[in-house]
């Protein structure tokens, strides 16, 4: 073998490293599993290792291999390994990994040049879906995408997809799991026939060459012999699969992940490969970076107590949770963390928008803040607020919640809907219907994605209506388009050197000097949908991705009502209770309010969510005793049945529809299904006026549907 450039003396790049990452380097052959906790230099670990085997002779760079998850994590690794003396050794994602070895073997193997990868898939998803006379919008369409890349990274077929998706509860875009699967299969036709692949196929068929082709195999075990895999806990069945592909035989390979950075097991990524490891590679050495040079201790010590706290010896996440390493914090102390509550999210989108504005005064650079949050639709009260401080900002995974293209298109239907308003009807009411043509329902869709984000988007028009009628009871359409505008005008602000608004999932692999992040509260973390221990506890991970997110200062805050004047019916969120000792006593969960023995209705008790226990926040969601995250309980034959019938009995009277009941009145009805006119009046919204005028037609109406269903 010839010589090669490369560091010339073994010791010295072992120099600099701490105790845990020398052992890393030290050892170069044989499998290894490194548990590296956040801020813990990972990556100059590995670095060092594959620098390290190179100069003492164990590898030669050539047939180094080191893959990991994002293109800038594969340069930031190229760049340390030039830095170290070894620009030869291959560093690249999976898929960039897997696709150069695609075009070299294809012509070899099936003939040809290999098949052109799409830029995206909503072209193929919208020529499937009109072959199938499927209606789309781009929400569903983006969340098909999304469905499709989950079921080929779980490598599912259309013939097996629909029994993995009913046994984990998966339905998309209004889809049930048989038409999904029907999807699946018509847009591999379409793939088939533009001679085009996904990203996912360029990884599906290089386990296909490699598994039907061992010339081909042989090559690439050949051509490399040491492997380096990082954020292994990101691994998805199918990269996991062609990871074994490319090692055959050999067992040098090392792995680096965190079990309490495991935060996207909705696009198939699981931890389990990482915590298996050892077992399917006896002879692995251990070794765990515990040492963060990021954080002050002060973070650190949060972040510990915040993880520790989903720690249960007999839970159902005892296994994943078992290797976590207890962060030792390396840098100087600095502030402790804060925690504040505030009386809605306005006021907590001021408070966030007034402490950046402080930060900013101080001599802080804007690059160095970041508000992390985690929903998408949290950003548009921290937007205005930032807009009217004057700080300039980025909203870093998503756009701009003025720019989304359902908020566009709601302000456009109801610019349209100002002439037409004659103030017949309250302003809700006429908001509602005119934000039907865009999408918006009563209900939220089921499940997460887009569709869901959408909703969001346009549920917040729909409370921003609310909020104008409570403050201006005279408000009208034109006056909201007004406030509208004006809201939008507010938000140009210069985007060079802004703070970063970013999402918990989008700020994985980042960091910031200071980091302020809202919501902190049950319902967004974590958040409604989160209905199995495994999820919640996937969310306080997520809250600990956040968390150690900040070297110097971090700032946590939560509202206990959506908006002003709102009833406070939110609580703090349940992560924060292990650091009530740091945050304060406001930190530990408090006791929900009881409703009172009496009963009164001058002193009514929270309500909670039947599906989810969440506390009800709003007016609608108490009356069906349903939060708007949960998916509705009711049979939709009866809830149309009710609608019907209010309809017809509406325009007898000439009155409109929800003078004789709202549709947050008809839910509840169709939710609860009274027998009779007693259970009937229980209902918020049947009074005695209306229980005398339409009670005996709606009791009707149940017994004939209970009829028809039986």
């Amino acid at each position: 073998m010839s010589a090669v450039p490369g560091p010339a003396d073994p010791d010295a790049v072992l120099e600099g490293l701490d105790p845990e990452q020398r052992e890393v380097a030290a050892h170069p052959s044989g499998p290894m599993v490194v548990l590296a906790g956040a801020g813990t230099g990972k990556t100059r670990a590995i670095t060092h290792r594959i620098a390290y085997g190179v100069a003492s002779g164990a590898y030669h760079p050539s047939r180094v291999l080191a893959v990991t998850f994002t293109a800038r994590a594969a340069g930031e690794m190229r760049t340390r390994l030039r830095g170290l003396g070894v620009p030869m050794v291959q560093a690249r994602t999976f898929h960039a990994a897997a696709l150069r070895q695609l075009q070299f073997f294809w012509p070899q193997a099936v003939g040809g040049p290999p098949p052109e990868v799409l830029s995206q898939k909503i072209p193929a998803v919208v020529e499937a879906a009109g072959r199938l006379r499927l209606r789309l919008d781009r929400a569903g369409l983006r969340d098909v995408a999304a469905e499709i890349e989950w079921s080929k990274v779980s490598l599912l077929t259309a013939e097996t997809y629909p029994a993995a998706a009913r046994r984990q509860g998966r339905q998309v875009a209004g889809l049930d799991a048989t038409a999904m699967a029907r999807l699946l299969e018509v847009y591999g036709e379409v793939c088939s026939e533009r001679h085009v692949i996904d990203f996912e196929d360029v990884l599906l068929l290089t386990v296909g060459l490699l598994d039907e082709h061992p010339r081909i195999a042989a090559q690439i075990h050949e051509q490399y012999r040491h492997f380096v895999v990082d954020e292994y806990q990101d691994v998805n069945p199918l990269q996991q699969h062609l990871l074994d592909l490319w090692v055959g035989e050999r067992s040098d390979v090392c792995v680096v992940g965190d079990p309490a950075q495991s935060i996207y097991s909705f696009t198939g990524a699981s931890a389990d490969h990482l915590l298996s490891f050892s077992a399917r590679h006896p002879a692995a050495r251990t070794v765990r970076l515990v040492r963060n040079y990021r954080s002050t201790p002060q973070v650190i010590h949060l972040a510990n107590l915040v993880l520790a706290g989903g720690r249960r010896p007999d839970g159902p996440t005892a296994r994943a949770m078992a290797p976590t390493v207890q962060l030792v914090a390396q840098r100087e102390d600095g502030p402790a963390p804060t925690l504040t509550s505030y009386p809605d999210d306005e006021a907590e989108a001021q408070g966030v928008a007034a402490t950046v504005r402080r930060l900013l005064d101080t001599g802080v650079p804007a690059s160095e803040i970041a508000v992390l949050f985690r929903t998408n639709g949290q950003s548009e009260a921290v937007e205005t607020a930032l807009a009217r401080a004057d700080v300039p900002y980025l909203v870093r995974g998503g756009e701009r919640f003025f720019s989304r293209a359902e908020v566009r298109a709601g302000v456009l239907l109801l610019r349209g809907a100002v002439r037409s308003d004659d103030g017949s009807s309250p302003l809700g009411e006429v908001v509602r219907a005119v934000l039907t043509g865009a999408g918006w329902s009563p209900t939220p869709p089921e499940g997460a994605g887009a569709t869901r984000e959408r909703w969001e988007s346009l549920q917040a028009l729909v409370r921003l209506a609310d909020d104008l009628a409570g403050t201006a009871p005279g408000a009208r359409v034109g006056d909201l388009v007004a406030e509208l505008d004006r809201r939008a005008a507010e938000q140009h602000a210069p985007t060079v050197e802004g703070i970063t608004l970013a999402s918990l999932h989008a700020a994985k692999g980042l960091e910031w000097d200071v980091v302020l992040l809202v919501g902190c509260s049950e319902g967004l973390l974590p958040i409604t949908l989160a209905d199995t221990p495994e999820r919640v506890e996937e969310e306080r991970r997520l809250l600990y991705v956040g968390i150690t997110r900040a070297r110097k200062e971090l700032h946590l805050s939560w509202a206990a009502a959506r908006a002003p004047g709102g009833r406070s019916s939110r609580s703090v969120s349940r992560f924060l209770a292990p650091a009530a000792t740091v945050l304060g006593e406001a930190a530990a969960a408090p006791g929900r309010p009881r409703r009172s023995r009496s009963g009164r209705r001058g002193t009514p008790a929270p309500r909670t969510c039947r599906s989810c226990g969440t506390l009800l926040d709003t007016a609608a969601e108490r009356k069906v005793g349903r939060c708007s995250a949960c998916p509705p309980t009711y049979d939709e034959a009866v809830f149309e049945a009710l609608r019907a019938w209010r309809k017809q009995v509406a325009a007898e009277a000439g009155v409109p529809a929800f003078v004789v009941f709202t549709d947050a009145t008809l839910t509840a009805i169709a939710e609860s299904v009274p027998a009779d006119r007693s259970a009937l009046q229980q209902i918020s919204g049947v009074g005695a006026r209306k229980l005398e005028l339409y009670g005996d037609g709606v009791l009707e109406v149940l017994r004939r549907e209970s009829a028809q269903g039986s």
